[in-house]
């Protein structure tokens, strides 16, 4: 099993350094994604999620839709954020590029926090005690943790397994095992601390096999159960399988209100603050974390 994490993790990681080497102003979203799926794909491995690209207050869930014509502009706030999966086996990694040169301290406050959470990660750790040390470190540095964003656990084909690490104080609080395996993922911004959800929405998850009426809402279920079982999916994805744009949205819509799917909204920092991100997958060992996103 953590063999499997391992070759995932390493696949992530070659990945988002190569997102970080193509990404360029005036490049096409949809054009890194795509090239960065298709490297994940090549290198052995499959998607564990649709690559996120979110620009300045944009903190998660943005990949590109269908055609997308947005491109990266001289000045943006970019993070890349990887999954791969190897038999269901997941790593999860992200990094944030500044095209301003402005944005350093911000960059600087996600990484530095996420050096101290993963420091601080052993056998009989608390959740809380992880959190703790990404708000401390994000404040000294001058900037706030997204308080309703944290890391999370990763199971075969669970990207969210149960476990939370916090990005800041709290009182709630687990004890990490050894070979718990987790993403330790540190959100920095110059805003309020706090994100919300847009309308905009690419992203999605099978919930459970429902019963649905639609001809097109029980292929598309099917679809989602036999490629993607649990793990997250992007719309643009479907369209190749689909060869009506208003039915595949009708049988998302189906799926949706019976509870099948999940959402992932796009999320913003709610006072527009600009947002940094760093992520590393890491297995809990008895005295300290493997990292396992190298």
């Amino acid at each position: 099993m953590i063999e499997k994490y391992e070759a995932a993790g390493r696949i992530a990681f070659e990945v988002l350094q190569e997102g970080k080497r193509l990404a360029k102003p005036g490049l096409p979203l949809l054009e890194l994604a795509e090239k960065l799926e298709s490297l994940i794909r090549e290198k052995g491995a499959k998607p564990a999620f649709p690559v996120n690209l979110s620009l300045n207050d944009i903190a998660a869930h943005y990949t590109p839709e269908f055609q997308d014509k947005a491109v990266i502009g001289e000045k943006d706030l970019l993070k890349i954020d990887v999954g791969a999966q190897v038999d269901g086996f997941i790593g999860d990694t992200a990094a944030t590029v500044d095209f301003s040169g402005e944005n350093g301290k911000l960059v600087e406050a996600s990484q530095s926090a996420l050096e101290a959470a993963i420091s601080s990660i052993r056998a009989g750790a608390k959740t809380g005690d992880i959190g703790a040390a990404v708000d401390s470190t994000m404040k000294s540095l001058g900037f706030r943790p997204i308080e309703n964003l944290t890391g999370h656990s990763l199971a075969q084909y669970e990207l969210h397994a149960g476990i939370e690490i916090p990005n800041i104080r709290t009182p709630h609080s687990r004890e990490l095992k050894e070979g718990d395996v987790i993403a330790v993922e540190p959100f920095a911004t110059s805003g309020a601390g706090r994100v919300g959800e847009g309308t905009k929405v690419e992203i999605y998850s099978l919930l459970s096999q429902r019963p649905v009426r639609g001809r097109e809402a029980r292929r598309l279920l099917s679809h989602v159960s036999a490629n993607y079982r649990t793990l997250p999916f992007a719309e643009r994805w479907l369209y190749p399988h689909f060869s009506s744009k208003l039915l595949l949205h009708a049988a998302l819509r189906e799926l949706v209100l019976s509870e099948s799917l999940r959402q992932y909204p796009v999320l913003r920092e709610v006072k527009g603050g600009l947002v940094s991100q760093a992520e590393l997958t890491v297995v809990v060992e008895k005295d300290s974390a493997r990292i396992l996103t190298k």
